[in-house]
């Protein structure tokens, strides 16, 4: 879960050393409100009884006058303007969010309508545009929503009014469908991770309460990916869908129908690609998981996937992928395993042979995996010949001393696995280094060969010495 400072910045002051410029830092924060700009006139608001202080029979009636009266948007950029009217409101809010938790009989169906009016009129906007040039999302921080006091309380009320135990489906079907879920998924695109926390928690109880919304939102939510992925590279709210996928894909029936492998294939897999994975990579490893445990044939498409995308610049990226990896094989069975281990080894012997120590360490830090190692083990007539050399040249001439520890424990287990073709593999290093070693020195005799031959022309040439 996102944690986050309870209340915005201050919208006047200006950071003197921030590596954006004065006029820009103010403009970023005058767009971090939600586009609402008041007329110019104060608005009033007819206070209305607690509910708690009329007749039951009366109550109904004012909850839909409550709820009317909240759909009423106040200006939170100007921080002096209308302060008697939202602070009312927030207490209105306040109090029909406890009203819904507690009371009995309150979701009528005249009330459904009314509660879904209210929230849509809060919570969709227009969002800010976000330069994404600029912003960093691991470096910066968030534009907040200025309008955080009232909003809050709405998601805190709609979650409530989707929980109830009087809640029907049936009915608010008619009011949240799929005009209102495609307004939703837009949000996710908010700076505010406290907005993105609410929102995922919405949408959770939508997929879970209404089934014939479920096709649509998992279909959405796949396009949003995908034009992630293929033209924007920019969308807030990536890890928070991706988190709602987890619990979705986890209850998915087997077999697995097509769609479901092509999202993984088509979507999952090429969001590995993105250059903002440290953002969301915890959530999508997760996923990948799942869908393994759900259907370990997917192993070796996945694992194929993983090696096309592999990052060939960023050492940050590959520790993740070596992370990711780990992940996978503590799930994978013996017979999947057999089908990748080649590629799959290859890649960990480049890993391993990374100038940059944190990839070679994590490469590494495999066999401290004891499932890992047992797959190895009964494998190691196909593995030892693909690490061995790496392993060897490394051991003799890595810079890092503590690489070098690690790969010596990796030989030493290498070895007790199988002395026989362990024995045979450092015969057959030895006397290749021994060749290339010759070659190389013959190479070097020829080279200064052609250079004497070359300094008599020259000398020849310039009368120097007789022709």
């Amino acid at each position: 879960m996102s944690s986050a400072p309870t209340t915005p910045p201050s919208v006047d002051k200006v950071d003197g050393f921030s590596r954006k410029s004065v006029r820009k830092a103010r403009q970023k924060r005058s767009q971090s409100s939600s586009q609402f700009r008041s007329q110019g006139k104060p608005i009033e608001l007819t206070p209305l009884p607690l509910l708690k202080d009329v007749p039951t029979s009366e109550q109904p009636e004012l909850f839909l006058k409550k709820l009317q009266q909240c759909c009423v948007i106040f200006d939170f950029m100007d921080t002096l303007s209308d302060l008697k009217m939202k602070e009312y409101k927030r207490s209105t809010l306040s109090e029909l969010v406890d009203y819904i938790t507690i009371s009995r009989g309150c979701l009528t169906e005249q009330t459904y309508p009314e509660v879904v009016r209210m929230v849509s009129c809060n919570i969709f906007r227009t969002l800010p545009p976000s330069d994404s040039n600029e912003f960093d999302p691991e470096e910066d921080e968030p534009t907040l929503e200025a309008s955080w006091p009232h909003l809050q309380l709405v998601y805190e009320f709609f979650i409530r009014f989707l929980e109830s135990q009087e809640f029907q489906p049936s009915i608010a079907k008619k009011y949240i469908d799929q005009k209102f879920v495609l307004q939703l998924l837009e949000l996710f695109d908010s700076e505010d991770p406290r907005e993105r926390d609410y929102l995922k928690t919405v949408l959770h109880r939508i997929y879970g309460k209404f089934l014939g919304l479920r096709a649509f939102i998992r279909k959405q939510i796949n396009n949003i990916f995908l034009r992630f992925v293929y033209e924007t590279e920019h969308f807030n709210g990536v890890a928070e869908l991706l988190e709602i996928l987890g619990s979705i894909i986890n209850g998915f029936a087997l077999p697995l129908k097509a769609e479901h492998k092509q999202f993984l294939v088509k979507v999952l897999i090429p969001l590995h690609t993105v250059r903002s994975l440290s953002l969301f990579h915890a959530q999508l490893a997760y996923c990948i998981v799942q869908f393994l445990e759900k259907d370990p044939s997917l192993t070796e498409p996945v694992i194929r996937g993983l090696m096309k995308f592999w990052p060939k610049t960023c050492s940050q990226k590959e520790v993740m992928f070596l992370g990711e990896l780990e992940e996978i094989l503590d799930v994978i069975e013996p017979s999947q395993f057999v089908k990748i281990q080649e590629p799959l080894f290859k890649q960990i012997a480049k890993c391993v042979s990374s100038p940059h120590f944190q990839v070679a360490e994590r490469a590494l830090y495999y066999w401290n995996n004891e499932y890992i190692m047992s797959l190895i083990e009964e494998n190691s007539n196909v593995i030892l010949p693909i690490m061995f050399s790496s392993l060897y040249r490394i051991s003799k001439e890595h810079w890092n001393p503590a690489i070098v520890a690690l790969v010596y424990n990796v030989l030493k287990a290498f070895m007790e696995m199988n002395s026989t073709m362990f024995d045979e593999l450092t015969a057959t290093y030895k006397s290749d280094r021994q060749r290339e070693k010759k070659k190389e020195k013959e190479r070097e005799e020829l080279w200064k060969k052609l250079e004497d031959l070359e300094l008599k022309r020259g000398l020849r040439r310039d009368g120097i010495i007789p022709t």
